[in-house]
């Protein structure tokens, strides 16, 4: 009865000891898998901001591009409206070029005297 006394009681001293050892024995196995898993779970993290902000930022250029539409329309007016000018000032000039004697106006538009 004395030895089933002393192996209980050598078995209860030491039961802490095993349970602590096994806690550790799973910590050093899983451990490195669980630090792994987390570097993993921080890249991916990076990678899903750098997109989430791409995705943000061509949203915000889309919609900058769809209320700059009456800006692009006042362009297409003056672009209209400078040739049409530039139509209208062609058509005088050539007007006012046949006017003149072809022969009368050299060099830049000077006058030249004949016979002097």
């Amino acid at each position: 009865m004395s030895d089933k006394f002393t192996e209980s009681m050598y078995v209860l001293a030491n039961e802490p000891s095993i349970a602590l050892y096994r806690l550790q024995e799973h910590v050093r196995r899983s451990l490195p898998e669980l630090v792994q898993h987390k570097t993993d779970m921080q890249s991916w993290e990076e990678q899903s901001q750098g997109a989430i902000y791409t995705v943000e930022y061509a949203c915000s250029a889309v919609k900058s591009m769809t209320n700059s539409s009456l800006y692009f329309k006042n362009i297409d007016g003056l672009l209209r409206q400078a040739i049409s000018l530039k139509e209208q000032i062609g058509s005088t000039q050539g007007r006012r070029k046949r006017a003149l004697d072809p022969g009368m106006l050299k060099d830049g538009g000077e006058k030249h005297s004949s016979g002097i």
